[in-house]
């Protein structure tokens, strides 16, 4: 048994509970990380009284912490391919953790700013570190479904927040409402370091780099909680052989197409993902509405995050990753416009939920499709410098949408929206691989093979 290869041994375990423990904790990780990403955008119009702030300021306020998340997601998943997945984990958990807990505290807007960025490198750190986690974890025919539990899990975070901050927002009991949302995000590293004892190092990622009794050791203990192992499959067999792989690979031949593909797709995904959750509240503003009721439409709307999470479980490992993300960029081109053009109060509830549906079965299958696509020894990397570009532009995306929402109203803003959404469609339809039910190996080690031995894509 031993001698089988690391990735055949996890390809075909049933899943198992040591696989359930991990996608919760995860999901719980995620939970808080979502929590806080969307804070500035729920208490935007809060945070607008507070502290007598409008225009620019208001811009990067919202974007400091996406700022944050840019750099975050370059160095803290770079790291993650040197010391490991579960040590990385934790790491960015904390920093989240701390600056989120400070920014309770803050008491000008300056402070609140510079706090807000300095979360940033934890939060923008998670994501991608997590998608690479689990994808190394879970077998390969249920990796797309486990992957899926986990943002469900963590998509909750979204009318949870709404709800709290309708609930809160009003109070005053010891300091302000909106303070109390900041210690409640900051909780989520306190429970994810009291469960971390359930989080082994990733296997895949301690044979990639030769620690490969380490690797069976862990694969052996997997192995006997699941009580039974399936039959291995040809593709599973490869064994990843421990070596140094420059960041360079992702622009040699093979790698060189999907890395356009997804640097393409983060720079453009985050105005519809987060053009959304993050500025709502501010289109509702604009519209004449209240910030109480703008709270209330905005949570209602929030629901369709975690449904839409749900909704994907039973196509996710059904239909190929990329053409779940070109259907769900479409619906949200549509319904972000419809929500743009929707004045009565039902139409805001029901297109905005309509709009985080979509976009909950988008985020799914990107945040899997990314994981997938490059090999062990630089995945996390891969995966967190791709994921960077999205959140510089989360930064910079305030500054895009919020003049054209001030001067031309929310349809044109939500215009600019669908236009991103349909270039994100052809990018995607058209050089992205097929990953779904495929081990990662498969998809990933022949092209690395054929990279080492060819050099530099011309094309690339």
């Amino acid at each position: 048994m031993t001698n089988v290869a690391i990735a055949a041994r996890l390809n075909r375990m049933p899943v198992g509970r040591v696989h359930r423990q991990v996608t919760a904790i995860i999901g719980i990780s995620q939970f808080f990380d979502l929590f806080d990403i969307f804070l500035a955008g729920v208490l935007g119009t809060v945070l607008t009284k507070e502290f007598h702030i409008e225009g620019p300021t208001l811009s990067l306020l919202i974007g400091s912490a996406f700022l944050g998340m840019f750099l975050g997601a370059i160095l803290l998943n770079g790291l993650a391919d040197k010391i490991g997945r579960r040590r990385a984990i934790l790491f960015v958990l904390l920093i989240y953790s701390v600056f989120t807990f400070i920014s309770a505290f803050s008491t000008s807007v300056a402070f609140l700013i510079a706090a807000r960025f300095l979360a940033g490198l934890g939060i923008g750190g998670l994501p991608p570190l997590a998608d690479t986690y689990l994808s190394e974890m879970i077998p390969a025919k249920s990796r797309g479904r486990m992957i899926a539990w986990a943002y469900t899990l963590g998509f909750c975070a979204m009318p949870v927040e709404g709800f709290l901050a309708r609930w809160l927002v009003p109070t005053n009991v010891g300091m302000a409402g909106w303070r109390w949302l900041f210690v409640i995000g900051s909780l989520g590293a306190i429970i994810v370091w009291l469960l971390q004892h359930h989080l082994p190092e990733s296997p895949r990622w301690l044979e990639s780099v030769g620690r490969v009794d380490e690797a069976r050791a862990i694969v052996e203990d997997m192995e006997a909680s699941v009580g039974s192992v399936g039959k291995s499959e040809e593709h599973a067999s490869v064994s990843v052989e421990p070596r140094k792989v420059p960041l360079s690979t992702l622009f040699h031949a093979g790698f060189a197409k999907r890395t356009v593909m997804l640097w393409g797709f983060q720079i453009l995904q985050t105005l519809g993902y987060y053009g959304f959750g993050t500025l709502a509240p501010i289109v509702l503003a604009s519209k004449g509405i209240t910030v109480t009721s703008s709270l209330t439409y905005v949570t209602l709307s929030f629901l369709g995050y975690p449904i839409g999470s749900l909704l994907s479980l039973p196509i996710i490992e059904r239909v190929q990753r990329k053409w779940i993300i070109v259907g769900s960029a479409l619906c949200m081109a549509v319904f972000g416009i419809l929500f743009g053009m929707s004045r009565l109060p039902l139409w805001i509830i029901v297109f905005g939920f309509l709009y985080t549906l979509s976009s909950n079965i988008f985020s799914n299958a990107f945040h899997i499709f990314q994981a997938e696509i490059y090999p062990t020894a630089i995945r996390a990397t891969a995966a967190g410098s791709a994921y960077s570009l999205s959140r510089l532009m989360s930064g910079l995306m305030p500054f895009i949408l919020l003049p054209i929402l001030k001067v031309h109203g929310a349809t044109a803003m939500f215009s600019v929206v669908a236009c991103a959404m349909v270039l994100i469609m052809v990018d995607v339809g058209a050089l992205g691989p097929r990953t779904s039910g495929r081990a990662l190996e498969e998809v990933n080690e022949s092209l690395l093979a054929d990279a080492s031995s060819t050099g530099p894509s011309s094309s690339g």
